[in-house]
């Protein structure tokens, strides 16, 4: 099922015709800033630490943490990562396992803490952030060995894999897929539902570029991600099989919430993600919601949208618990 702009309306979440004026004003105001910045950071040590610099303050700055929310460091071999509860939210026995992006290089669990934090407020559910390792420091397959780590590490302590929800953004939602290929692979029990918020497929970024080419991304240059990836993937073939990901005919998989903005880059990877999902027989909704800016959802004080789309995440989240529930109470 895809929607776009259809003012297609879930319980309290509605999607959009258009982006609303504040939106269309930070996309603008980003193209002029964000992305020129972004284009001149050279792609070393320096470049590297500027460029988390400014995302980490973006995040700070337009997705703040909520007052209360309490943060749960974790050390477990190798696993690293947080627990974020938003005030009042217990631990309980279901939770969100939450994967940032970052292009495999920039964010972290302490950029996400923010966005994790409105996700516990609205699901009431606390969610587990993995801090998995960054490229160039670590390169392929670091960072999707330790997302598999922390999926582990949940079902080791007392978590069923029908009382997880995944989540992911841009790289989280590509380590997201790996991770539930990685579990059909291995015959690993499968979470209940997985959301991402502009997942990026394609890590040639070549359906980005296209994009990019035709309207600027306020973000970053289409080159300037792919220098990312890159570092995390140098000295690996493009056709990797965990890197360009491909869902088997009639692969058991969960559920899947595809968001994303309309006019980003990143746009035709989600049309991709739902259309290998559909034809392989697994359920996946699209929702290409009006508007540029990347992973928007972690940013709504910059774009109004932001909390209906996760309102809609919220909806897609418990139904898929209920669902996973009646399905293990059935069998």
């Amino acid at each position: 099922m895809t929607r776009t702009g259809s003012m297609a309306t879930f319980g309290s979440a509605v999607v959009p015709v258009a982006a609303s004026r504040q939106a269309r004003l930070a996309a603008s105001a980003s193209v002029v800033g964000l992305r020129r910045i972004n284009g001149l950071l050279p792609p070393n040590r320096v470049g590297i630490a500027a460029g988390r610099g400014l995302i980490a303050g973006v995040m700070a700055a337009f997705g703040p943490v909520l007052p209360g929310t309490r943060v749960t460091p974790v050390r477990s071999g190798a696993v690293r990562g947080e627990w974020v509860r938003a005030a009042g939210v217990a631990q309980g026995d279901r939770a969100i396992y939450y994967i940032h992006g970052s292009g495999y290089v920039v964010c972290s669990a302490r950029t996400h803490r923010g966005l994790a934090s409105r996700l516990s407020k609205i699901t009431g559910l606390p969610v587990f952030l993995i801090d998995y390792r960054l490229a160039p420091e670590h390169r392929f397959p670091a960072a999707a060995d330790d997302v598999e780590a922390g999926y582990r590490w949940l079902l080791d302590n007392g978590y069923r894999a029908q009382d997880l929800v995944i989540g992911g953004d841009s790289a989280g939602g590509h380590l997201a897929l790996d991770l539930l290929l990685q579990n059909l692979r291995g015959e690993i029990a499968q979470p209940a539902g997985v959301f991402m918020y502009s997942p990026v497929m394609d890590l040639t970024l070549t359906l980005a570029e296209v994009r990019d080419r035709k309207l600027a991304d306020p973000m970053a240059p289409a080159p300037v991600g792919r220098r990312l990836i890159e570092l995390y993937t140098e000295g690996q073939q493009q056709d990797s099989p965990r890197l360009r990901l491909t869902i088997p005919d009639g692969a058991t998989l969960p559920p899947l919430l595809v968001q994303s903005s309309a006019g980003e880059m990143l746009a035709d990877d989600a049309r991709h993600l739902h259309a290998m999902a559909t034809a392989a027989g697994v359920s996946c909704e699209l929702e290409l919601w009006p508007g540029r800016i990347h992973v928007f959802q972690a940013l709504p004080l910059l774009v109004p949208e932001a909390a209906d789309a996760l309102r809609r995440t919220r909806q897609f989240i418990h139904a898929a618990l209920e669902q996973a529930r009646l399905q293990a109470k059935a069998s």
